[in-house]
């Protein structure tokens, strides 16, 4: 039977002690509480080249600590393996060799129960640096920047262990979940929002990462954004009415996508005796038609987009529409670990209270749940520098062939998500928790 720890992750509060040891050990813990249900086995396969076996998301976040802030800071330090550098590297050029991305699957050695070793060793000393003296600035940044690191590993270590999860003919469980009664269908406002020059981007208190910023100015022109996410129900009209076999919805490359691989539903559905069914972190659920969808490519959101007779929103529209909203939601601390109905607020999360953005309605879901495709390219905002030194190849190096997504999903920490946040994916991805939000030409 599993533990309260292990079915409520602690919520880390970066603002506690800025770089302490308290918010340290919250989020280095809430990685070890979600692989507390797996097994060794669980831990250690690779189920696609997309994805990383679970075992190696825990050891490349103590890899991290352990290359840029344990071994720039201490002369003598001591590395637990030497052979880790290049094992648990992900994409750092400028650090040295890597292990193939599509072979981390293979690495049963080291095993499971020497990698918890290798996290221990390196949170000891990860602690007693941080319970000394105060750090240097620069030392500070890189700790912070790898507490938000973690947090993303511990999103992919969930929408990794559902892909791999789901390739199993017998449709194991991660965490038993009980859903809740089905509910109604909030009813979908357009709301306006006028022209005018907007300032986004990250300016302001707080961490952010590079890629967010320099705060900007925008020109938007006045445009309609919905005031929910596509639900399931939507996606299946879509479906019924040849969504996947009308050519004239789709970009041209994501049709030939579509084609070649037999795209016929979202990622993880399958029909059954009449009824549609998804695979879940809880295994095999009926589809609630009025829950957000997710799993979707870019090219899947923007083919429904057209068949809805609308469009994906920029990411400078979505920010300026999300700004002023309260960041609450349906995220990892909920436990549900898929997305809920509009009302479907998880127990003990406050009740919903928006401000209104527009005169026409107010958003909703408008964080968690589901990550939002939008229309825009993952590219630097104007005068976006890179940093120097291999942190500098956290995000910069990225931005080519790429889309942003906003709003944070429900298995993204919610300490780790803000309004300015650019997640990017390329545009065939699916096994992340994306999902659309419809939006319109004003005139």
């Amino acid at each position: 039977m599993e533990s309260t720890a292990a079915a409520h992750p602690p919520k880390a509060r970066l603002a506690t002690r800025r770089h302490g040891t308290e918010a340290y050990a919250a989020i280095r813990s809430a990685t070890r509480v979600l692989a507390a249900p797996l097994s060794a086995e669980d831990c250690a396969i690779q189920s696609m080249p997309d994805a990383s076996p679970v075992k190696w998301h825990l050891a490349h976040t103590a890899w991290f600590f352990e290359t840029f802030v344990l071994g720039s800071r201490r002369r003598g330090y001591r590395p637990f393996d030497a052979a880790y550098r290049t094992l648990f590297n992900s994409y750092y050029n400028a650090v040295g060799e890597r292990h193939p991305r599509p072979e981390r699957g293979m690495l049963s050695r080291p095993s499971l129960d020497e990698v918890i070793a290798y996290r221990d060793y390196v949170d000891q000393k990860m602690l007693d640096l941080l319970s000394g003296a105060r750090l240097p600035a620069r030392l500070e940044a890189l700790v912070e920047l790898g507490l938000h690191h973690e947090q993303q590993h511990q999103e992919l270590i969930l929408t990794d262990l559902k892909h791999l999860l789901s390739r199993n003919p017998l449709k194991p469980c991660y965490r038993p979940w009980e859903p809740p009664a089905a509910t109604g269908p909030g009813v979908r406002q357009w709301i306006h929002v006028g022209a005018g020059v907007r300032e986004v981007g990250h300016g302001g208190a707080g961490f952010a990462f590079d890629n967010e910023g320099p705060r900007h100015r925008v020109w938007l022109d006045e445009f309609l954004i919905a005031s929910h996410p596509v639900t399931n129900g939507e996606f299946v009209d879509f479906i019924d009415d040849g969504g996947y076999r009308r050519p004239e919805l789709w970009l041209s490359a994501g049709w030939d996508l579509a084609t070649a691989r037999a795209w016929r539903a979202p990622l993880y559905w399958e029909r059954r005796d009449g009824q549609w069914h998804s695979f879940t972190l809880h295994g095999d659920a009926p589809v609630d038609r009025h829950a957000p969808v997710c799993h979707l490519s870019f090219f899947e959101a923007d083919a429904f987009a057209r068949w809805a007779n609308a469009r994906l929103p920029t990411e400078s529209e979505w920010e300026v529409v999300a700004c002023d909203e309260p960041v609450i939601g349906n995220f990892l601390e909920s436990g549900a670990l898929h997305p809920r109905a509009a009302g479907d607020a998880p127990r003990g999360t406050p009740v919903r209270s928006i401000r209104a953005v527009a005169r026409d309605g107010v958003p909703a879901q408008v964080y968690g749940d589901v990550w939002e495709w939008t229309r825009s390219d993952y590219g630097p905002y104007p005068g976006y520098r890179i940093a120097p030194g291999a942190v500098g190849e956290y995000n910069g190096k990225f931005m080519c062939g790429q889309y942003v997504l906003r709003g944070g999903s429900c298995v993204t920490p919610a300490s780790h998500i803000r309004a300015t946040y650019r997640n990017f994916f390329p545009p065939e991805a699916r096994w992340q928790f994306s999902g659309v939000r419809l939006a319109r030409d004003a005139r």
